[in-house]
C-alpha cells in the first residue's frame, strides 16, 4: 500500500496506510491485529464505515479533499460499532484515543509531508 505522511497543527505526525482503491477500502483494517502509534489508515473516497471483522477500537477522523478535519468519532468498538459523516471525502482509522492525544479537533487541516525516497 502506498504510504504518505501528515502533519498536525501540533505538529506531531502521522503515518498513513492510503485504501484508495475498492479492494484497498473493502479490507481496510478488518482482521488485523492493530495499528503502531500514530499510524492508521486512509479510505478515499469514503464518508462511512462499519467496524465488522474489526479487532480493535479506532477513532475516525472525516476529513474533506484539502483534509480539513470535518467529524471525529471516538473509540468506535469492534463489531459494533459504524459512523458517517455526510459530505466527507475521506477518512482516517486511527488506533482509539490517538485522536485525544493528538490534540484533532474539528475545523483542524492536516498538512501532507513531502517525503523523500
Amino acid at each position: 500500500m502506498t504510504q504518505s505522511q501528515f502533519k498536525t497543527q501540533t505538529n506531531q505526525l502521522i503515518s498513513l496506510e492510503i485504501a484508495d482503491t475498492f479492494f484497498k477500502r473493502f479490507c481496510g483494517l478488518m482482521l488485523r491485529k492493530g495499528l503502531a502509534k500514530n499510524h492508521g489508515l486512509y479510505l478515499a473516497p469514503c464518508a462511512s464505515i462499519h467496524m465488522m471483522f474489526m479487532r480493535f477500537a479506532i477513532d475516525a477522523v472525516y476529513v474533506d479533499k484539502d483534509f480539513t478535519i470535518q467529524k471525529i468519532a471516538r473509540h468506535l468498538r469492534p463489531w459494533i460499532g459504524c459512523s458517517w459523516c455526510p459530505g466527507a471525502h475521506g477518512v482516517i482509522e486511527l488506533p482509539s484515543g490517538t485522536a485525544n492525544a493528538l490534540s484533532l479537533e474539528i475545523g483542524q487541516k492536516l498538512i501532507p509531508e513531502e517525503t523523500s525516497n
